[in-house]
């Protein structure tokens, strides 16, 4: 459930837009403002995604994924009376430190409740229910956004009725903060490289969605650039990428466990480069989904590998701050996608930097397949920090 809240943050209210432009056309600042709508919680959970993992390992999970939901709701429906652009914008601020507490605490619940395996296969199905929650709730916004602009915000009220659920089964795990004396070396030492190989994993992270997040903010200008109706190509595509992922996903514990964590991000990557360049060879429409499918397929295969390797790296009192990092890299990736991406596109095309990110994609996915990201998934794993 609270995976499927993270997908409503940015895109939800997507359909709306221009409506919400018409309604507040008195505001000088009304076009600016209304795209920056959706990029902003992105941008606020990138800032404050680290600050929650500390007060998750301070003040625990239960508490911050209550509380973040909670958040959640006011902050998100709050545009459904605030009175202008400005109002609206700073919710949508709020918005994302809601989000950036509910991920956190949910990160760290991961590796709390869970081994190794477990977490893989769990990290798996909270990349179906994003996928399945996306696709559920953009369309629902788009059936409301015509009854009124300002309807789409009621869906982020949804997650009221999750509330009595994590209230009664979300228990607070007992976390060591301070590792038992004889357990001190031995953690100490099976954690000493974990800060470099985390960092490491952080950054591919955050590359890996900034690569990804080329699909929403520019897959529709490249339809446009070839004279296709960019509204409905970019529906049936996106609706392609995450009717595919969501369903891939469900499998991720089967395909991992065959191959690994190095094989997931050799065939993941593999996928996602031939995605892109399914969409440079062709303009047909077909290929288009074909393409933005496999790119779905693909990022559903390596998005739910950073979560198992990163707990597995980080020591038991320092989950909150893994999760809040890995969070910040995720939004940091999409925040940073256009800007990157838009001088690109400008230089060479749209063609020319989507052929870019194949062949970046394939170099990765090379890469992972000749050095193994990480160990066969048959090997034991390290002894936590805490001597689990």
């Amino acid at each position: 459930m609270a995976a499927s809240m993270t997908v409503m943050a940015n895109a939800t209210i997507s359909p709306a837009l221009p409506a919400l432009e018409r309604l507040f056309e008195s505001d000088p600042n009304a076009a600016i403002l209304t795209r920056l709508l959706v990029p902003a919680p992105s941008l606020a959970v990138a800032l404050t995604a680290p600050f929650a993992g500390l007060l998750a390992d301070r003040f625990g999970r239960r508490r911050l994924l209550l509380g973040g939901v909670l958040l959640f709701v006011l902050s998100g429906s709050a545009g459904l009376l605030l009175p202008d652009l400005p109002t609206i914008f700073a919710s949508r601020l709020v918005l994302g430190i809601a989000v950036a507490l509910v991920m956190t605490a949910q990160t760290a619940l991961i590796g709390d409740y869970f081994g190794d395996r477990q977490r893989s296969a769990f990290a798996a199905l909270q990349t179906s229910a994003r996928n399945f929650g996306g696709f559920l709730f953009v369309s629902l916004a788009g059936l409301l956004a015509l009854l009124s602009p300002r309807a789409p915000f009621a869906i982020y009220a949804l997650p009221l009725v999750y509330l009595p659920f994590m209230r009664r089964d979300i228990v607070e795990p007992v976390v060591p903060t301070k590792p038992r004396k004889g357990a001190r070396a031995a953690g100490a030492e099976a954690h000493r490289p974990w800060i470099p190989a985390f960092a490491a994993l952080v950054l591919l992270q955050s590359l890996t969605n900034m690569l990804f997040f080329l699909m929403p903010t520019q897959l529709p200008f490249l339809f446009d650039a070839r004279g296709i109706d960019s509204a409905v190509a970019t529906g049936m595509a996106l609706g392609a990428l995450t009717l595919a992922g969501g369903c891939l996903a469900l499998l991720y514990a089967r395909v991992q466990a065959g191959i690994g964590h190095g094989g997931v991000f050799a065939v993941g990557y593999g996928a996602m480069a031939m995605g892109f360049l399914l969409l440079v060879l062709s303009e047909a429409l077909p290929v288009s989904l074909a393409g933005a499918a496999a790119i779905g397929i693909g990022y559903a295969l390596v998005s739910p590998a950073f979560v198992p390797l990163a707990l597995g790296l980080a020591p038991a009192s320092r989950r909150g701050l893994a999760g809040g990092l890995l969070t910040a890299s995720i939004f940091i990736g999409q925040f940073a996608s256009p800007l990157i991406g838009t001088p690109w596109i400008a230089r060479v095309g749209y063609e020319g930097t989507f052929l870019g990110a194949a062949c970046l994609l394939a170099v990765m996915a090379m890469a992972a397949a000749a050095a193994g990201w990480a160990r066969p998934a048959s090997q034991p794993s390290a002894p936590q920090a805490d001597g689990t």
